[in-house]
């Protein structure tokens, strides 16, 4: 007699351990001594998911009995529906589908039902179901894996892992819908208190992602539609193709002071002598990122400023703000620290005033000489020293002595009026006294990360759902919060799905 014939029917979970028994007979037959263990690995890998699917499908089946069960012995349950209305008629065997991460299975449950409205299936709420076919553990997968890479390398994952029960264009609609809750959840999420004596640092930057054409924003529309007309083979040097939308990113994190001198940053002329070493920077702690590509800039520095703001409540800290230098940004800043009554100290990113620097030295130098790297470094330190503004007069003052022609004196004059422009942001003696970050570091690793990484792959256009999605997502792993927030995104589904009767009459009280 087969395995298959061992146990009696009324087992709920015969059909399970018959599985089991097989695979078991399979693995101590003489064909399986002889397999390699990459064989064996392929054998339990595509029965193991069989035995746990019909693990599964057997519990499932044996709580649609005990469903029936009840009912006959509890007479006629008085079952409402989500709008207050009774229920009173009963039928039996309504089944449904679920994909699961171990393959399809049959949900079998009890439809109460009434004139004139839907179904009620208590069943349903107690299992949490979904909406659609696929399971929360498998929709779960399926983020996992797009946020890691292209959407057909996800499907590839899933389909290795759970068999064909995902497509791709479905794969992404899950994504798009995991995303929905990221807002509710960071503004119920409480961050951790820090000390006064830590720094409060805010970055901000922005990246541009290629878009489809619908996706774009309308000035940009219509310029890549203009240039589209002229049937173009190649762009002129310096001319943008208008196939991107820029995205906003902006990061947040506490410091430990980590006071430093102009020569900690910029080597000295000739190098270092070894008898002193560089004094390291400030590292960044509880780092927190947000960024979107739908939101305005002004709503995300916003968004930044509410983190900060919980952070620390009553501005006891001191918060430092580091730019790009884009003037815009530095507008919308100035209006939210405006808005909220809060002093802060901004920064321009060091790294961008020492490519300005850089090129004014090859306007005097030939690059690479000991004699560009020389100048550089001098009025580097002059500005990290705090003279920026005497820095800039004294390379108009060179460039003028020195007579130098037109185009090499352009890098000169930009140099000097980024400087002159930007006195206020560049106060590099007090944020290493006081031992700040004086670069963009972490925002700009943030936007290589969540957005060059993923977003910037080759080939890569995106609609504007599926781009923002992947964004809140990868942010949020980056944060170390997805799994915090797939807890609060199964809870606000259920409640979609499953409100209590007449939950849209209640009246919230303080």
């Amino acid at each position: 007699m087969t395995p298959y014939d061992t146990h009696a029917t009324t087992d709920p979970f015969a059909r399970s351990i018959s599985a089991f028994e097989s695979l078991m007979h399979t693995l101590s037959g003489g064909d399986a001594s002889e397999w390699t263990h990459a064989e064996l690995e392929e054998h339990l890998d595509a029965g193991g998911r069989e035995l746990l699917r019909q693990l599964l499908q057997d519990h499932l089946d044996l709580r649609a009995r005990r469903e029936e069960q009840q009912i006959r012995a509890s007479g006629r349950p008085v079952v409402m529906g989500p709008e207050g209305q009774l229920r009173p008629w009963r039928e039996t065997e309504h089944s449904r589908w679920l994909a699961s991460v171990f393959g399809l299975v049959r949900v079998t449950r009890v439809a109460h039902r009434g004139p004139g409205v839907c179904n009620v299936h208590p069943t349903d709420a107690v299992l949490s179901l979904p909406a659609g076919r696929h399971s929360m553990g498998l929709r779960r997968l399926a983020v996992t894996e797009s946020v890691r890479g292209s959407f057909d390398q996800a499907q590839q994952a899933v389909e290795r892992r759970c068999g064909k029960v995902l497509g791709k264009r479905r794969l992404e609609e899950l994504v798009v819908a995991a995303a929905v809750d990221t807002d509710d959840f960071y503004r119920a999420r409480i961050p951790v208190p820090c000390s006064r004596q830590m720094p409060l640092v805010v970055q901000v930057d922005g990246k541009g992602v290629v878009m489809r054409p619908e996706a774009l924003r309308e000035a940009t529309r219509r310029a890549a539609a203009k240039a589209a007309g002229g049937h173009r083979a190649r762009l002129a040097p310096g001319e943008k193709p208008n196939r991107k939308r820029m995205a906003t990113v902006a990061c947040i994190f506490d410091i430990r002071p980590a006071p430093r001198r102009p020569h900690d940053v910029i080597h000295p002329p000739g190098g270092r002598s070894g008898e002193r070493r560089a004094r390291p920077g400030p590292k960044a702690e509880s780092k927190w990122c947000t960024a979107s590509l739908i939101r305005p800039p002004e709503q995300v520095i916003a968004d930044a400023f509410d983190q900060a703001q919980a952070r620390d409540p009553k501005h006891l800290r001191p918060w430092i703000v580091l730019v790009d230098g884009a003037r815009h940004q530095l507008d919308l800043i100035s209006a939210e620290t405006s808005r909220r009554n809060v002093t802060v100290h901004v920064l321009l990113d060091f790294v961008h005033v020492a490519e300005y620097v850089w090129a004014a030295a090859h306007a005097f130098h030939k690059p690479g000489t000991p004699e560009a790297e020389t100048w550089a470094a001098d009025h580097l330190t002059a500005i990290l020293a705090g003279q920026a503004a005497r820095t800039a007069q004294e390379m108009t003052a060179q460039a003028h002595q020195e007579g130098l022609s037109a185009p090499r004196r352009e890098a000169v004059d930009v140099c000097h009026r980024y400087l002159v422009g930007h006195l206020d942001q560049l106060r590099y003696d007090t944020a290493l006294d006081n031992g700040w970050p004086i670069a963009t570091g972490a925002v700009e690793g943030a936007c290589r990360h969540l957005i060059g990484d993923r977003l910037d792959i080759t080939g890569a256009r995106w609609g504007l759902l599926g781009a923002e999605a992947i964004l809140r997502l990868r942010t949020l792993v980056s944060n170390g919060d997805f799994d915090a927030y797939w807890r609060f995104h199964l809870a606000r589904e259920h409640e979609r799905l499953y409100p209590a009767p007449k939950q849209g009459t209640y009246t919230l009280t303080a």
